[in-house]
């Protein structure tokens, strides 16, 4: 597809496909997306491509702690919750989501089970555990680094017919992420994303977000016309 294409076509997907990912594919999505810019050249990032019995385990550890109220271990600053538009755009999302998948606001049930599937990562068949070094742990810049060659994740995956979402549930629990990815100490996980072949009959799947205009999110200075 053409690079347009793909940036306007690409949706995060929920629901995939009981069908493996080959490892050599997800190998050359990384190779492409680690062309992301990056500060200083610093290349921050490291990945660690979980599947299977992995997979698995770290889905049934981060369930069963959060299930049983386990105080979230992100590693990520997550600030205070949203308010005013962005709360908004917040609630927008999942309206949209649970009208699709038929969620009723009553339905507690229904709801939980939205939660569950976060935490287990929705069922991806390959999820991306992404970190960054330590050693450069303190400033907004790596971080800010990740963002982008997870965009970079995302949109290359896209253009080979895989689905992704960017999915920090599915990491809420860190001890159990590092015991069984085998991540060191020497790194700070920041996000996952899950990555799978798209269940076209998911009905979630066909949700497309609402984004703010350009005339909202930029101001223009110095220009003639």
């Amino acid at each position: 597809m053409e690079y347009d294409d793909v940036v306007r076509g690409r949706r995060s997907i929920r629901g995939f496909l009981d069908k493996p990912v080959p490892k050599a594919l997800v190998r050359e999505i990384l190779e492409i997306a680690m062309r992301a810019p990056t500060s200083l050249n610093s290349q921050p990032w490291n990945f660690y491509v979980v599947s299977g019995d992995v997979l698995d385990r770290i889905r049934k550890g981060n369930v069963e702690r959060n299930v049983a109220g386990v105080p979230d271990s992100r590693e990520f600053r997550m600030g205070p919750p949203y308010d005013g538009v962005h709360r908004e755009r917040q609630v927008e999302i999942a309206i949209q989501l649970f009208q699709a998948m038929g969620i009723e606001r009553h339905d507690k049930e229904a709801r939980m089970d939205w939660v569950l599937r976060g935490f287990r990562q929705f069922d991806a068949p390959v999820s991306i555990v992404v970190t960054y070094d330590k050693a450069l742990a303190g400033g907004d810049i790596p971080p800010f680094d990740c963002g982008g060659v997870v965009n970079g994740i995302v949109n290359a995956a896209w253009n080979r017919g895989l689905g992704c979402v960017i999915n920090s549930q599915g990491i809420m629990q860190s001890p159990v992420v590092r015991e069984e990815a085998g991540i060191p100490d020497d790194q700070v996980i920041q996000t996952c994303v899950a990555m799978g072949w798209p269940d076209e009959t998911f009905p979630a799947n066909a949700v497309v977000s609402k984004r703010k205009s350009v005339d909202e999110a930029a101001t223009f200075l110095g220009f003639d016309d």
